[in-house]
C-alpha cells in the first residue's frame, strides 16, 4: 500500500481530522515496523483558534505548522511527553491535528498503551527527531484503512485547553464510538463545577 498522499492533509483540520479515523499510522525504526489505528483525534484551526499553538504566531516551535501540509509536528509536553500532530491546510494557516490514541495492528504487544498521545508516541517511537518529516516517508507515513462510518464517529471538547475561552467547548475532538483504546471517558452531560 502506497503512503497517504500530501495533498490527503491540504485540507482544513476539520476534515482531516475526520478522515484520519480509521488510518493507518506507520513508525519504522530501531523497534521494527509498529503500526496503530488512529481511533482518536483534535483539530486546531490555525491562529484564530486560541487553543492552537499557531494562535501566538509564527515562531521556532510552531514554524512548521505554517508550513507545507504532510509534515509531522512533534512537540514535548511537560518536559516529558511528546505529541504528534499532522499538518494540515494550506501554508500560513498553521493547522494541525492531534493524534491522541490508536488501536494497535502490528509490532505493539497487548500491554503497550496507545490511548493518550504521549502514550503512544512513546510506544512507536516519535520523538522530536520525526517533527517536520513529511508523511509519505519511510519511517514514518499513513495508509488508508477501513473507513470509520459517521454513525461511529463521536465529537466533542478537546481535552487541557480549558484556558483557550470559548475556543475550548467546540466539537474539535473526534473518536471512534465503542473503541477500547479511546484516551479518556466522555460524559455527555457537563461538568459542574464546585
Amino acid at each position: 500500500m502506497s503512503p497517504l498522499p500530501l495533498a490527503f492533509y491540504a485540507r482544513p483540520a476539520l476534515e482531516v481530522a475526520r478522515d484520519l479515523l480509521g488510518t493507518l499510522l506507520v513508525v519504522e525504526g530501531v523497534n521494527g515496523r509498529r503500526v496503530g489505528r488512529i481511533v482518536e483525534v483534535e483539530a486546531y484551526l490555525g491562529e484564530q483558534d486560541l487553543a492552537s499553538h499557531s494562535s501566538k504566531g509564527l515562531t521556532a516551535r510552531t514554524e512548521v505548522m505554517f508550513g507545507p501540509a504532510g509534515r509531522a509536528y512533534v512537540y514535548l509536553i511537560y518536559g516529558m511527553h511528546h505529541c504528534f500532530n499532522v499538518v494540515t491546510d494550506a501554508e500560513g494557516v498553521g493547522a494541525a491535528v492531534l493524534v491522541r490514541a490508536l488501536e494497535p495492528v502490528e509490532g505493539l504487544s497487548p500491554g503497550e498503551r496507545t490511548d493518550g498521545p504521549g502514550r503512544l508516541c512513546r510506544v512507536l517511537g516519535l520523538n522530536l527527531n520525526h517533527n517536520r518529516q513529511r508523511l509519505d516517508s519511510d519511517g514514518l507515513h499513513l495508509l488508508s484503512g477501513a473507513p470509520v462510518p459517521e454513525a461511529l464517529v463521536e465529537r466533542g471538547p478537546r481535552i487541557g485547553v480549558e484556558y483557550a475561552g470559548a475556543w475550548a467547548a467546540e466539537p474539535f475532538r473526534l473518536w471512534v464510538r465503542g473503541s477500547g483504546h479511546v484516551s479518556r471517558f466522555v460524559s455527555r452531560r457537563p461538568r459542574r463545577r464546585p
